[in-house]
């Protein structure tokens, strides 16, 4: 293994961090309130229980997040179709600039993958997949012997 290989991964972790934070702030939301609508969109609707889980955050930042949210225009909630005494947020509308905002990010980063061989993009996105997993795996520890759970 490469003797920088932590300091390389370390960088490209700060860097897509930083993107993230820039990225949030050119549409005008938080960067909490950009990864709470990733998560909807990739997950699909969740009580604002797993919202909070998945976002790391505590049941009352958790609300005001969703109220945020509620009053952009970018989620609703709803009743739960399994128990109507549940509520539901649903993803309903995206940052009308989140495209022309991630426009050059998507545009770098595909030049960069272009550059690699079938093979090689499915071992990344192996990797991409199963890192993916194993850091979600890693947070969920984390909080469970978090001294407040």
């Amino acid at each position: 293994m490469r003797s920088d290989a932590s300091e390389v991964y370390r960088r490209y972790l700060s860097a897509v961090m930083l993107h993230g934070h820039a990225s949030a702030r050119a549409c005008e939301l938080g960067a909490t309130d950009l990864y709470a609508l990733n998560i909807l969109h990739l997950s699909g609707a969740m009580t604002p229980g797993e919202l909070s889980a998945r976002t790391g955050l505590t049941t009352g930042p958790t609300t005001r997040l969703v109220d945020r949210l509620e009053q952009a225009g970018y989620v609703r909630r709803a009743p739960s179709p399994d128990d109507r005494r549940k509520v539901i947020v649903e993803p309903v509308g995206r940052p009308a600039d989140l495209d022309r905002v991630m426009a050059p990010a998507r545009q770098r980063i595909g030049d960069i993958l272009g550059g690699y061989s079938p093979d090689q993009l499915d071992v990344l996105f192996d990797y991409f997949a199963r890192a993916s997993r194993a850091y979600q795996e890693a947070a969920e520890e984390l909080r469970t012997e978090a001294p407040d759970n």
